[in-house]
Order: structure tokens, then C-alpha cells, then sequence
């Protein structure tokens, strides 16, 4: 039985406190055991390193209560590697993968009434963040890191049916050729925030960015990788990119198109390209995708159909049966609390 007094109907996707989050702190040289807090406050020095040179990474990943009822986290093990490499290219420590999967185990049984029942389409989102807290001034990486986990129920993205949005090629960058546009620096995503605005300021929902380098090539959205499905139907494309950040949920997405018998390309991708497109999508945690109706160039619209598409829906609704166990987990992709 619930515990908590939530409207799962009305969950949107926002910060609000639940029972407890776990966090572990990085000094000597390691990892000290986790403590749980029932506190969302922390307290930090004004010189702490990551709000001067920036040493913060996160992770975003999803628990789900299953038809059965039991609650199930989806590809941990993948999310631990992740903020692994992101870790390892801003010179902090890096947390073993094993005992990122526990952590994210304990953090959601400690909270699992938070939980939305099964057929809500609601999720518990799990947020890792790790930052630096050493207070210096000169540039240098932290010598003492936080690790805090927390978690947030969500409610399904989509109320009243999937909308497809509009998207805007910006003029802008996210990420600096060869810098960390393939890692979850928060500093990316402050990057983005910007050209997301001038996108909004022209009636689209999403920006679009091309590569640093050359920027002739479709790199990924502010907050999203893309996808296309080629007009027949029978291929899955995806930007090969070093400035990309590997998508959890694109991945996924991959192995179930070649599962439904698509071929799967990923290699860099054209800006012209986009006119041999059937349809177009972003996708990632928090939406798994989201259709795209229409992208705007400069004088050029690049448009597609005003509902998602025949093959998107297939891969929409088959990652969700695979969440919410309604589906075969042919790839082990989930793990028991």
C-alpha cells in the first residue's frame, strides 16, 4: 500500500523531495560508505571546484512497477559506465560499477512507495550526480568529490497521446570539437540552454545542433540524441559523432529496431539528408522519444508527418512493454530490487 499522498495522474516531470537520497563522499584518496539523508539540502564552501571549474556529471535512469507488480531499474550496469567515462575525462574519481548498481537498488527500495502503480505510465526517475567540493582557486581538479543519489516519480510524458514537436538547426554550438559533448557534463547542458531559448523564440520546442567541427553533419538535439527511419521503413539512422553523448535509450532503441528486422546505421549523417527521411525523432530517458514534425534550416523546412510514424510507434511501445514487463526482457536489460 502507498504510503506517500501523490496524484499520479497529475505527476509531471519536476524536483520534489521523497523519502531519502544516498550519498557517499570521495576523500583520502576513496569512496566512503553511503549514508542515507532525508535532507535534499547541502552545504558547500563559496570556493568549492565545481562551481568555479565546473567537475559535475550526472546520470539519468528509470525504475519501473511491472505488470507483476515487482519494481525493476532499467540497464544500471549501463549508466554506472557511463558516468564512469564521463568521470575519467574530468579527472574525478571513478565509482565501480557494481556499486553504482547497489546504490541504485537501495535508493529505490528506500523509496519505492514513490513508485507510480502499474498503468499510471509513471516512472521513478533516479538521478546520480557527482561534483567536486574542495574549496581552491586555482584550476585544478577537486581533491574531495559527492555522490548523491536521489530519485523523483514522474509522471508519463505524453498525456492524451504522442505530439510530435518542431525543431530548429541552431547557429550555436553545445560542445567544443574533441571536448566533452560525448561525456554528461552538466556544463553541456548549460551550453544548450541558450540556443534552446532562440529555438523557443521561434516557435520550436527543440533545438537541433550540427558538429563543432565542420558543421555539415547532424550531431543531436539540446537534450536528446536523434534518429531517423528511412522513408521505406527498413533502415535506422543515427549520428556517428565525437561530441555525441551515447544515449542509453538509443542504444536500446538500436538492438529493437535490428529486433524488428530494420538495419541499423550509425555514421555521420548529412544536413541534406534530412530530406530523405521518413520520419525523425529524439529520444532519451525521459521520454524514450519524442516524434519531430517538422525542422527548420535557415530558408529550408524539412517536414514530416504531423503524427509519429508507423515504425517509431512500433519501437515507442516496444521499449515501454520491455519496461513496464509486459514484454519479454530478451536482453537482460532489467534488474530487480
Amino acid at each position: 500500500m502507498n504510503e506517500v499522498n501523490l496524484k499520479w495522474d497529475q505527476l509531471g516531470f519536476e524536483f520534489q523531495p521523497t523519502r531519502a537520497n544516498l550519498r557517499f563522499a570521495y576523500r583520502d584518496g576513496a569512496w566512503q560508505p553511503g549514508q542515507l539523508f532525508t535532507t535534499y539540502d547541502v552545504t558547500l564552501s563559496v570556493a568549492s571546484n565545481c562551481l568555479h571549474y565546473g567537475q559535475a556529471i550526472f546520470e539519468g535512469l528509470k525504475a519501473f512497477r511491472c505488470r507483476d507488480g515487482k519494481i525493476r531499474i532499467f540497464r544500471p550496469e549501463a549508466n554506472g559506465e557511463r558516468i564512469n567515462s564521463s568521470a575519467r575525462h574530468l579527472l574525478m574519481p571513478e565509482f565501480p560499477v557494481a556499486d553504482f548498481v547497489e546504490a541504485v537498488k537501495t535508493v529505490v527500495r528506500e523509496n519505492q512507495d514513490y513508485v507510480p502503480p502499474y498503468g499510471t505510465g509513471g516512472s521513478l526517475y533516479i538521478r546520480p550526480v557527482m561534483f567536486g567540493t574542495t574549496p581552491q582557486i586555482g584550476i585544478a581538479s577537486s581533491k574531495e568529490y559527492q555522490l548523491v543519489f536521489l530519485v523523483v516519480p514522474v509522471g508519463a510524458y505524453y498525456k492524451g497521446g504522442i505530439k510530435p514537436v518542431d525543431a530548429m538547426i541552431s547557429d550555436y554550438d553545445r560542445a567544443a570539437p574533441r571536448g566533452t559533448g560525448h561525456i554528461k557534463a552538466a556544463g553541456n547542458y548549460a551550453a544548450s540552454l541558450y540556443p534552446s531559448k532562440v529555438a523557443k523564440e521561434h516557435h520550436c520546442q527543440v533545438a537541433l545542433f550540427l558538429d563543432p567541427g565542420s558543421r555539415r553533419f547532424i550531431d543531436e538535439f539540446g537534450t536528446s540524441n536523434f534518429l531517423a527511419i528511412s522513408k521505406d521503413g527498413k533502415r535506422y539512422l543515427t549520428p556517428e559523432s565525437t561530441s555525441v553523448l551515447p544515449s542509453i535509450t538509443n542504444l536500446s532503441l538500436m538492438q529493437l529496431a535490428k529486433d524488428l528486422g530494420l538495419e541499423v546505421e550509425r555514421r555521420p549523417l548529412r544536413v541534406e539528408e534530412l530530406a530523405d527521411f521518413g520520419e525523425v525523432a529524439a529520444c532519451g530517458t525521459a521520454v524514450v522519444l519524442t516524434p519531430v514534425h517538422r525542422i527548420f534550416y535557415g530558408d529550408k523546412v524539412f517536414t514530416y508527418s504531423e503524427e509519429i510514424g508507423p515504425v517509431l510507434r512500433k519501437l515507442h511501445d516496444r521499449m515501454l512493454g520491455v519496461q513496464f514487463g509486459e514484454l519479454s526482457d530478451e536482453h537482460h536489460w532489467l534488474t530487480e530490487i
